[in-house]
């Protein structure tokens, strides 16, 4: 499996500002002089060695990314990150199956913005394939794209379009050597996760955004070690800092603290902290995965491995 990121922000898309733009080159340029960059050949190196983040843009898509396995390419949600997507299928026609899977966790706005923007939708030699935890799922994609919302009506794209609703305890295989699972999260509304396990090598990947963990006696339930313990890549809403945490009870996201505490109770092998905070910059989302990373430490594990999620980001499974 190979696990590509498209859209990793939550709530809302959240371009990088002017400022904060900025503020990088200001910190880039500063490094320069210190290093008394003056041959232009020297320029790509030098940007290699400096310090993260001014290395990337953690990018302001929402949620969307990809499953690539041998004979399918699956997609877990629809947030802006799926246009992305969309234009890199367009632009590279024959290097995509024509069938798609998309995987919806739920259909809060910030997860299903960017379908109507999702090129392939349009073309009539596509196929697209809709699975959700949710049996209507059909009705609330054809109600985001009413005429009072947007141009082009859900149903008349051009595409073939088949729904399946997907229950909580019955895994199912669309290739013999992918299993997928799903799992309801605490989150308003509802909320579903979906593992992905490799038969071929026993690789296992979760896809958990909007969900809320909070309290030992919740991370404590047996069905929850069964469905996530041992994850080899554990994707996963970390969204606040603890202390915003305790101010937004039952809002449905967790903090990367708490986030860190599942992962070593499970016994996950690395975790990607995503559904990021819309008024973090990339300083303030580097810094909380600096704690987050001080917190593993201080529980005196050295797994899971972490790592902020970032656009364009690969794994490999």
């Amino acid at each position: 499996m190979i696990i590509k990121l498209y859209g990793v922000r939550g709530s809302i898309p959240s371009p990088t500002s002017n400022s904060e733009y900025k503020e990088k080159i200001k910190r880039i340029l500063e490094l320069a002089v210190e290093k008394q960059l003056i041959q232009k050949e020297k320029i790509l190196n030098f940007l290699e060695e400096i310090p993260l983040p001014l290395s990337y843009l953690i990018g302001g898509n929402t949620t969307c990314l990809t499953i690539r396995t041998e004979e399918n390419l699956y997609i877990l949600d629809g947030g802006t990150g799926i246009r992305v997507l969309g234009e890199e299928i367009s632009q590279n026609p024959n290097s995509y199956p024509k069938v798609l899977h998309l995987f919806l966790s739920h259909t809060h706005w910030d997860h299903i913005q960017g379908i109507p923007f999702f090129k392939p939708l349009y073309l009539p030699n596509f196929t697209i394939h809709f699975y959700s935890g949710f049996p209507d799922i059909q009705e609330r994609l054809m109600y985001q794209t009413d005429v009072r919302f947007f141009p082009a009506p859900f149903e008349k794209t051009a595409s073939k379009k088949y729904y399946h609703h997907l229950k909580v305890g019955q895994p199912i295989k669309i290739e013999n050597n992918i299993e997928i699972h799903t799992f309801p999260l605490k989150h308003p509304g509802g909320c579903f996760s979906y593992k992905f396990i490799s038969l071929k090598n026993n690789k296992i990947f979760i896809f958990a955004t909007d969900v809320e963990f909070t309290g030992e006696e919740f991370l404590g339930k047996q069905e929850y070690l069964n469905y996530f313990g041992y994850a080899d890549i554990l994707f996963i809403d970390s969204q606040y800092t603890l202390d915003e945490s305790f101010l937004k009870i039952d809002w449905g996201h967790t903090s990367y603290t708490m986030a860190i505490n599942c992962a070593v109770r499970w016994k996950v092998k690395n975790v990607i902290l995503t559904h990021h905070e819309p008024n973090y910059s990339d300083e303030k989302l580097f810094q909380n995965y600096l704690y987050a990373i001080r917190h593993r430490n201080y529980l005196e594990k050295d797994r899971p491995k972490i790592f902020l999620a970032r656009e364009g980001m690969v794994f490999q499974l």
